[in-house]
C-alpha cells in the first residue's frame, strides 16, 4: 500500500525553481555580457538563499536542516545499501550533503559578486567598502573558481536525479512539482496551509528587504 505524503510545501517548490531560474540567468547573462540583468539576478538568488536559510529552520517538516542533517555514518549505511524507510522521504543522505553544497557555494558566490570588480564597465556594488586586495580576492574567487565549482554541482545534481529515474524508478522531479511524493510507508507531512504560505511570504520579504538595506549601504 502506498501513502500520499505531502514532502516540499509550496514555499520549498517556488524556492526550488525560482532559483534555477536565476541560476541558468545568472549563468548566461555572464556570457553574454549584460553585466546589468546579471547584478538584479544576482540580487534575487541572494534573497531567495537568506529566505531558504531561514526556511530551513522555520519550514515544513522536511524542508528543515534538521530533517537532512545525517552523520557520516549514516551517509554511508545509505551508499551501501541499509538505508532506513526514513531516508526516502525528504533528502536522502547523499542528496543532502548536495543540497548543503549548493547552499554554500551559492552563497559564496553572491557574496564574492557584491565586491567583486571585472575591471571594464561593471563592478560589485560593496566594493568601495574594502581594500583593493579583498576586491581582487574576491573576483578571483567569483571569476575563476566559484562559477566552475558551481557549474560542476549543478551538473551532478542533474545527473543525480536522472541516475534515480532511470535506475532506480524514482521521479524526484514530479514531487518537486506537486509537493506530494508516494511512499511504501507513512510519514509525517509538512504543513504547507495558508498560514505557513502566508509566514513564507513575510520571510521572503524581509529578506529582499535585507538585500535592499545592503544595497543602499554600498550606495551611501
Amino acid at each position: 500500500m502506498s501513502h500520499l505524503v505531502r514532502v516540499w510545501d509550496l514555499p520549498t517548490r517556488v524556492f526550488h525553481w525560482s532559483l534555477a531560474v536565476c541560476v541558468v540567468g545568472l549563468v548566461l547573462t555572464a556570457k553574454l555580457g549584460q553585466m546589468e540583468w546579471h547584478f538584479r539576478l544576482g540580487y534575487a538568488a541572494l534573497t531567495l538563499l537568506l529566505f531558504r536559510l531561514v526556511w530551513g529552520l522555520v519550514g515544513g517538516r522536511w524542508s528543515r536542516f534538521v530533517s537532512f542533517l545525517y552523520s557520516p555514518a549514516s551517509v554511508w549505511r545509505y551508499l551501501r545499501g541499509t538505508a532506513v524507510p526514513a531516508h526516502s522521504v525528504g533528502h536522502t543522505p547523499p542528496g543532502s550533503l548536495s543540497v548543503f553544497a549548493l547552499l554554500l557555494f551559492l552563497l559564496a558566490q553572491a557574496g564574492t559578486g557584491l565586491f567583486s570588480d571585472d575591471e571594464i564597465a561593471s563592478s560589485g556594488p560593496l566594493t568601495h567598502l574594502v581594500s583593493n586586495a579583498w576586491v581582487s580576492r574576491a573576483s578571483w574567487y567569483h571569476q575563476e573558481i566559484g562559477q566552475f565549482v558551481l557549474i560542476a554541482l549543478v551538473a551532478l545534481h542533474v545527473a543525480a536525479i536522472l541516475f534515480y529515474l532511470w535506475r532506480k524508478r524514482q521521479n524526484l522531479i514530479v514531487p518537486m512539482l506537486t509537493g506530494d511524493k508516494s511512499l511504501e510507508q507513512a510519514a509525517p507531512p509538512s504543513r504547507d496551509d495558508g498560514f505557513s504560505r502566508a509566514l513564507a511570504a513575510a520571510v521572503l520579504l524581509l529578506c529582499g528587504g535585507a538585500v535592499a538595506l545592503l544595497l543602499r549601504l554600498g550606495a551611501a
